[in-house]
């Protein structure tokens, strides 16, 4: 980032960092999301691409979601090396570029911050790591922390959506996103309120699942996110257990062939206008498969939060919930998330 961060906390009025004793969020991470709000304002913003690999593309697919569903600015993500292969002619002086890598050294990810701010985009790197080479490669950066006992608005979640809410505010401006901002900071105890609330569901699913060699996931709307990264990243990757993430809306073209009484399904049943696409998938899994478990996001704990908010804050909320049910399986199989056979042992 290239103001200083002190300076940016004394001069922005009317901002996220408004008053510090109003605002849960660290000020060195409200200044940094105050410096891509400023920088977002100055350009005419056409068009939106978020760009990463695995689990980080999942994270970022939320904004894609919030940003087409929200406003009439195209959005768009890819994969961090198709983007830099197929070279978007969309991808401009105009665009906005939004590039994640929890640990900032994903070298596609890294290589395709580069090749957009070499065409002129503005670049926003995300990433636990202020000084990886992600970072160092864009033009702003948004860190967040990671396992320091910081509150959960500084994490992950809570940084990504207030950049997101703040950027929206600014690209189709409306009173509700500020007020999503102004909720964000509960987001901590509420992830805490449901990782209890759906403790024991995941621990028996871990245990009737523990010696199942494939799981199906399937969603859609803002939560088919949810699906690919528990598929590819805690299923595949982490489980080593065949998986594939299903659209509920793409169910019926093919894939509910495969539905019988020993196949398991995960389903993420959503809230908003997606919910009858989940509705009808799992009308039909649970008439003919035995091992159906069901995430219904209608039965989170949202307190204090605003009715017409909680679609918003549900995806914010389901990631730590889903968690648990890899946690889990890892429990009852006795594999640990983190062993890997192939995953930073050999260049590939």
């Amino acid at each position: 980032m290239k103001q200083d961060q002190g300076t940016l906390i004394e001069e922005v009025v009317g901002g996220i960092i408004k008053e510090s004793k109003e605002v849960a969020m660290k000020p060195e991470h409200a200044a940094q999301i105050t410096g891509v709000v400023e920088a977002v304002k100055a350009r005419d913003i056409k068009n939106v691409y978020f760009v990463a690999c695995g689990g980080s593309m999942a994270s970022l697919s939320f904004g894609e979601y919030f940003i087409s569903k929200e406003t009439e600015v195209p959005s768009f993500v890819y994969t961090a090396n198709e983007f830099i292969h197929r070279n978007p002619k969309g991808v401009g002086e105009n665009t906005l570029v939004i590039l994640r890598s929890h640990s900032g050294t994903t070298p596609e990810t890294v290589e395709a911050a580069s090749f957009a701010r070499e065409k002129g985009a503005l670049t926003v790197s995300i990433s636990m790591e202020a000084e990886s080479p992600l970072c160092q490669a864009a033009e702003h950066i948004v860190h967040y922390n990671y396992k320091d006992g910081s509150d959960a608005i500084d994490g992950e979640v809570g940084i990504f959506y207030t950049l997101i809410f703040e950027v929206l505010n600014v690209l189709a401006p409306n009173e509700k996103y500020k007020r999503v901002v102004d909720q964000l900071p509960k987001v901590g105890e509420l992830i805490e309120k449901n990782v209890e609330q759906f403790a024991d569901a995941a621990n028996e699913f871990g245990k009737k699942n523990k010696r199942e060699k494939i799981i199906y996931t399937m969603a859609s709307g803002a939560y088919i996110h949810h699906a690919y990264s528990f598929t590819s990243c805690l299923l595949m990757e982490m489980l080593w257990i065949h998986s594939n993430a299903i659209h509920s809306g793409e169910f019926f073209h093919g894939p509910f062939e495969i539905t019988d009484y020993d196949v398991p399904f995960l389903v993420v049943k959503g809230d908003g206008a997606s919910r009858p696409l989940d509705e009808r998938a799992l009308d039909f899994v649970q008439k003919f498969s035995d091992k159906v478990e069901v995430v219904d996001i209608e039965t989170l704990n949202y307190g204090g939060i605003d009715e017409d908010l909680k679609e918003y804050f549900g995806p914010a909320l389901t990631g730590s919930v889903l968690r648990l049910y890899a946690d889990a399986l890892a429990e009852h199989t006795g594999h640990p998330l983190s062993v890997r056979r192939y995953m930073w042992k050999m260049d590939y």
